[in-house]
């Protein structure tokens, strides 16, 4: 008996999978827990639409990534710290502080997390901090910091 799987099955696939299972595993297990559908044509005509609807809003996703990519080229972060000698801060400048000063500046809301800073800026100029928008596409954001 053929099936869709509605969601991952261990030791069968994931899911969205058209899978080949016994009719007794199927009835007994994957229907009764809704883990999968019988695969005819309609639920197949479904399963289709389902997957092209998908692809689209990820060609769309990645697409508002590029033109939100080109915009943060564009731009550049000014924050201000204070220093000691030699240009040496005496805290360091986190990318919670950059995301709020994007949102705060700029308007552009980006999560804390995908701005993927290795060490901490502990130190005053200019640093390039790049910034991950969509799995293929990573920006980069100028950060400028001045003394206070």
């Amino acid at each position: 008996m053929k099936v869709i799987l509605l969601k991952d099955v261990k030791g069968q696939g994931k899911k969205g999978d058209v899978k080949k299972v016994s009719a007794g595993y199927a009835r007994n297990y994957l229907f009764k827990n809704n883990l999968a559908v019988e695969a005819t044509p309609g639920n197949l005509k479904q399963l289709e639409a389902k997957k092209r609807k998908l692809d689209e809003q990820a060609k769309q996703e990645k697409a508002e990534a590029i033109e939100l990519k080109k915009a943060l080229e564009k731009i550049t972060v000014e924050l201000k710290a204070k220093s000691g000698e030699g240009g040496r801060l005496f805290g360091s400048i986190t990318n919670k502080q950059i995301a709020d000063a994007l949102k705060k500046e700029h308007g552009f809301k980006i999560d804390r997390r995908k701005i993927e800073l290795s060490d901490p800026i502990k130190s005053l100029g200019v640093v390039n901090v790049p910034i991950k928008l969509h799995p293929d596409v990573q920006g980069t954001v100028k950060v400028h910091v001045v003394e206070q």
